[in-house]
């Protein structure tokens, strides 16, 4: 039987910047790899003039077309068995934080904890995976949703290997090891600082602080997976979520400049069990030691 991952993002796009590469190489390694993402990215700003029509604030269902972005995106990536929680469309996209949308009833920020952590349960249990990654405690950028994945996963991840806690759900199971996405902050900066001495600049650039909250003090970091074989993959997926990517835009075009470190690897923080800090190399394959 395959050793089984899963991976649980807020919305469409999310698994294929944060983990395109590793669900590309386990996939193709044969490890039954599993995507959860929580809502259909309803709120989502579009970048590409051309889909302007397909904002929240218009009626042409972004969620709809999100849906059948990440299905081709996906698709890209490798044999990846894609879930919604609770269904396509049980949890609305929360917006930004600080929004109106992020009181909307249905919205995922709103959610109950413990039944949005229940629907994760039923999955966990099915699938059995012995590895979970996940957002940190922050969500990576500070976005409710992001935020909430985390806390639904981290919930969920407990209750799932509790006997007599849902008992409908399936037969315990316990995960063996939890991973949180990372972005390496002295890698980040000494990549940015030698763009800058190349001439190179942008906006992206020079409004990115050493302090960003979204990067990752690097003695927390514990893990990279390298595999610029699958950056094509990666970028093809990318390519598939037309509302929300614009692949010659600043952002996507500056990361690929930063170089293998971080264009061809992606980072994690072993969270469970605790890793030990200031360890001289990274771990290589979320599966070690299992």
């Amino acid at each position: 039987m395959a050793k089984s991952i899963l991976f649980t993002h807020a919305h469409p796009d999310d698994e294929t910047i944060n983990n395109g590469l590793t669900m590309a190489l386990y996939a193709e390694r044969g490890f039954d790899v599993h995507l959860v993402t929580c809502t259909a990215g309803e709120e989502g700003e579009i970048l590409v003039a051309d889909l302007a029509h397909l904002a929240a604030d218009k009626e042409d269902g972004l969620g709809e077309i999100r849906k059948v972005e990440l299905a081709n995106a996906l698709s890209e990536i490798g044999s990846i068995t894609h879930h919604y929680l609770g269904g396509f469309g049980r949890y609305r996209d929360s917006g930004m934080m600080g929004m109106p949308s992020n009181l909307g009833p249905q919205t995922f920020w709103q959610a109950d904890l413990f039944e949005a952590a229940s629907h994760l349960v039923k999955i966990i249990r099915e699938v059995k995976p012995e590895v979970l990654v996940t957002y940190d405690q922050f969500g990576g950028y500070g976005h409710p949703d992001h935020i909430q994945t985390h806390r639904v996963s981290m919930y969920a991840a407990q209750l799932a290997g509790v006997e007599g806690i849902l008992p409908d759900a399936g037969s315990p199971w316990k995960i063996k090891k939890i991973y949180w996405n990372a972005i390496p902050r002295n890698l980040m900066m000494d990549a940015i600082q030698k763009l800058a001495e190349r001439g190179v600049t942008s906006s992206f650039l020079n409004d990115m602080p050493g302090d960003a909250p979204f990067l990752t003090d690097d003695e927390f970091i514990t893990t990279r997976i390298t595999a610029p074989e699958y950056n094509d993959r990666k970028l093809r997926a990318l390519a598939w979520h037309k509302t929300q990517v614009d692949l010659e835009g600043e952002f996507f075009t500056t990361m690929q400049m930063l170089g293998e470190d971080l264009s061809a690897s992606e980072y994690y923080r072993l969270v469970f069990p605790e890793s030990r800090l200031f360890q001289s190399e990274f771990e290589t394959d979320l599966f070690a030691d299992i």
